[in-house]
C-alpha cells in the first residue's frame, strides 16, 4: 500500500464525519420542514375550529343578526373564549335586499369570497386571514354570514419555530461532526495500527522468504555455469535442501499465523495433561540433544494433576517452540530442563536452559513477529510469536526471566481444571472410542 493510500486511510475519519454530518443535515432539513408544516396546519386547524364554532353559535341565534341590521349592539365578533393564537374575529353579514353589516368598518370583504363557505385563506387589507361562511335565516329572509380571523399569530409562531430550527441546526451538525470524528478516530486508530503492523509483517515476510530463495538461485546458477564433480554437486544439493527446509518451516509458520489471525475461534478445547504432553514432546527432542551433547531433563510435580482446557495440538506446538529455542540457543554440552507442576488452581510449565539468556531490554519485544534478540540468531523470529498467540488464546500468561544457571527461563501459567471435569471428559472420550466400528 502506498503512502498516499495510507494518508487517505488516516483521513478516512474526517471524510466519514463529513458524510455523517451531511446525512444528518438532510434528515434534519426534512424533519424540520415536516415539523413546520405539521405545526402550521395544527394552528390553522385550531383557528378553523374556532371560526366554525362561532359560526354555529350565531346561526343558532338569528336574533343577533336582526339586531345588527336594526342598529343594535350585537356582539357578533366575540365568542367569549379568547385563547392563544385567537385574534379578534371579523364578521360580515350580507342580508336580503342588499343590506350588509360588518364588525370592522376598515375591513372590506373581497367580492370573490362574499359567499365562500371555506375554510379558506384570503388577504384582506394586507392581512392574511382565515374565513368560513354560511347561510342564516332571519326574520327579514335568508342572509349570508362570513367570519374571519387574522393568521398573524400563526405566522409569528411559525417564524419563531423556523428561527429556533435555524439556530439549532448548526449546533446539532457541529456536535454530530465532532462526535463522528472522535468516534471515527478511536475506531480507525487500532485499524490503522493493525494496517501498519500488517504492512511491516508483509515486508518482513518478503525479506525472510527472499533470503533462502536467493541462496537457492545462486547455488543453482553457479552449479549450472561450470562442470562439477559429483561430490561438488552433492554439496550444492545439500545446501539447496537446507535452504528448502528453512523455507518450508518459514512458510508453515506464516500459514499458521495467518490461519490463527483469520480463524473466528480456536479449535475445540479439551482436557490436556501438560505433564504427559511435555514428556512426550521432550522425547522427540532427545535425538537432537544427544547429537549436541545437551542434557535434557523433564519433571512433573505438585499435589494436583497438571490438566488445562486447551487444544492439544496447540500446547504441543508451544512446547516444541520453547524446547527448540532452548536447545538451539544453548551451547553443546549444556543442559535444558522442562518442569511441569500443578496446584489447586493453576498449572505451570517452565523451560530453562544454560544459554546466553534474554536481555531485560529485549523481553518485551521477543514475542513480536520477526523479532530476534541478535542478528546472529537462527530462525525467522516467528516461533515465540506463535507461542505467544497460543498462550493468549488459552488464557495463560508468561513469566520471562533468568534461569538459575544463567540462561533463559520461560514460564507459562494456566488456570487448572478440576479433576472431576477431567475425569468426566475422559469418560466421554472413552465412550466415543468404544462405540466406533
Amino acid at each position: 500500500m502506498s503512502a498516499a493510500s495510507g494518508g487517505g486511510f488516516r483521513n478516512l475519519p474526517l471524510r466519514v464525519a463529513a458524510i455523517t454530518a451531511a446525512i444528518v443535515a438532510v434528515l434534519y432539513l426534512v424533519a424540520a420542514l415536516a415539523v413546520i408544516v405539521i405545526s402550521r396546519n395544527t394552528l390553522v386547524g385550531n383557528v378553523d375550529n374556532r371560526l366554525n364554532s362561532r359560526l354555529t353559535a350565531i346561526v343558532a341565534d338569528p336574533e343577533a343578526i336582526t339586531e345588527a341590521f336594526g342598529g343594535g349592539a350585537a356582539d357578533l365578533d366575540n365568542d367569549g373564549d379568547a385563547r392563544r393564537f385567537e385574534a379578534p374575529l371579523v364578521v360580515w353579514v350580507m342580508g336580503p335586499g342588499g343590506a350588509s353589516y360588518q364588525t370592522n368598518p376598515t375591513a372590506d370583504l373581497p367580492a370573490n369570497v362574499e359567499h365562500s363557505a371555506g375554510p379558506t385563506t384570503v388577504t384582506i387589507g394586507g392581512t392574511e386571514m382565515r374565513l368560513v361562511g354560511g347561510p342564516i335565516s332571519t326574520s327579514r329572509g335568508t342572509a349570508w354570514i362570513t367570519i374571519a380571523q387574522s393568521l398573524g399569530d400563526v405566522a409569528g409562531a411559525t417564524d419563531t419555530l423556523v428561527l429556533a430550527e435555524l439556530v439549532t441546526a448548526p449546533l446539532l451538525l457541529l456536535v454530530v461532526f465532532v462526535g463522528a470524528l472522535l468516534i471515527g478516530r478511536r475506531v480507525a486508530g487500532p485499524i490503522d495500527q493493525a494496517r501498519v503492523a500488517q504492512l511491516a509483517f508483509t515486508a518482513d515476510a518478503s525479506h525472510e522468504l527472499r533470503t533462502p530463495l536467493t541462496v537457492i538461485e545462486a547455488e543453482t546458477s553457479l552449479a549450472l555455469q561450470t562442470e562439477r564433480s559429483p561430490t561438488e554437486y552433492q554439496g550444492v544439493l545439500g545446501r539447496i535442501q537446507d535452504e528448502t527446509l528453512h523455507l518450508r518451516g518459514l512458510v508453515d509458520d506464516l500459514l499458521w499465523l495467518a490461519r490463527f489471525d483469520a480463524a473466528p475461534s480456536m479449535p475445540a478445547a479439551e482436557p490436556v495433561d501438560v505433564g504427559a504432553l511435555a514428556t512426550t514432546t521432550a522425547d522427540r527432542f532427545r535425538p537432537i540433544c544427544d547429537q549436541l551433547g545437551t542434557k535434557l531433563s523433564t519433571s512433573v510435580s505438585g499435589t494436583f494433576s497438571p490438566v488445562i482446557s486447551a487444544p492439544a495440538e496447540w500446547i504441543a506446538r508451544l512446547l516444541s517452540v520453547l524446547l527448540d529455542n532452548a536447545v538451539r540457543h544453548s551451547p553443546p554440552g549444556s543442559s535444558v530442563s522442562v518442569a511441569v507442576s500443578g496446584d489447586a488452581s493453576h498449572v505451570q510449565l517452565v523451560v530453562e536452559d544454560t544459554g546466553p539468556g534474554i536481555p531485560v531490554a529485549q523481553r518485551e519485544q521477543i514475542f513480536n513477529r520477526f523479532h530476534r534478540a541478535t542478528e546472529t540468531q537462527e530462525g525467522a523470529g516467528l516461533g515465540l510469536a506463535i507461542a505467544d498467540a497460543i498462550v493468549s488464546a488459552t488464557h495463560g500468561h508468561w513469566e520471562v526471566g533468568d534461569s538459575a544457571a544463567g540462561g533463559a527461563r520461560m514460564a507459562v501459567w494456566w488456570p487448572r481444571i478440576s479433576d472431576r471435569a477431567f475425569d468426566s471428559a475422559s469418560d466421554e472420550q472413552a465412550t466415543d472410542v468404544s462405540v466406533r466400528p
